[in-house]
């Protein structure tokens, strides 16, 4: 997903930083009023935080695509937070990684923000919600808003690079086929792994502090009495 630096010609990089430029605004401004209403849920807005670092910093290179494959860590923090808080997250994630570890770069910053701090986290939010009304399995939910967030990082990573570069012969749709193929090779079972690791994680946040979870407006206070039941 972090596209190299240098690597997406104009006008592809201003127009991604067009796009999340506004959202990173409004983040900003939902993430100081979250903080300064419930200052309890500042641990837990660094551990998603960190849970995006540690996770998209696993990656796995890829020449023919100038970028490469990683789990992305933002489907926990948008289901938690909000993709408008999630985004700061990322973007803050993302600048440290392009400026002291050679992932992504500054020109590709507002591509490689779209795709995982924005897009994801707005994949796994809404899925989440409507699952959640729908009755889902609690963890059942979790794994797939996180896997799904994961997997519509790396299509918009691909329409990304398509619209750059569209092939020769078939044009965009040709060059989207040839880069989301080359992504999911990796990514589908990444993606997998991290609904799984989110799910392990959302469980130990049940057990120990699920009244947060209450307030933020994940869960009602009868699901959690009900998922605790199911533990015992």
């Amino acid at each position: 997903m972090h596209i190299f630096e240098g690597f997406l010609p104009s006008p592809w990089w201003q127009i991604w930083f067009a796009v999340s430029i506004p959202v990173i605004i409004y983040g900003m401004y939902q993430m100081n009023k979250l903080v300064s209403e419930r200052r309890e849920v500042v641990p837990l807005l660094a551990v998603a935080g960190a849970f995006i670092f540690v996770l998209s910093s696993l990656k796995l290179p890829s020449a023919v695509t100038m970028s490469s494959s990683h789990p992305t860590g933002t489907g926990m923090a948008a289901i938690l937070f909000g993709p408008a808080i999630t985004s700061v997250l990322g973007v803050i994630v993302l600048l440290y990684q392009s400026l002291f570890l050679a992932h992504g770069g500054l020109t590709t910053l507002g591509a490689n923000t779209a795709s995982m701090a924005i897009i994801g986290p707005v994949v796994a939010y809404v899925f989440y919600r409507s699952a959640s009304k729908a009755g889902m399995n609690f963890y059942l939910n979790i794994f797939l808003a996180t896997a799904l967030a994961d997997l519509a990082t790396y299509v918009i990573t691909s329409v990304q690079l398509a619209l750059a570069f569209p092939s020769e012969v078939g044009g965009v749709y040709a060059s989207f086929t040839k880069f989301a193929l080359i992504f999911a090779v990796t990514q589908i079972p990444l993606a997998a792994v991290e609904g799984a690791l989110t799910a392990l994680i959302m469980k130990y946040v049940v057990q120990i502090k699920s009244e947060v979870l209450v307030d933020l407006n994940v869960l009602s206070s009868a699901a959690v009495t009900k998922i605790k039941e199911a533990m015992e």
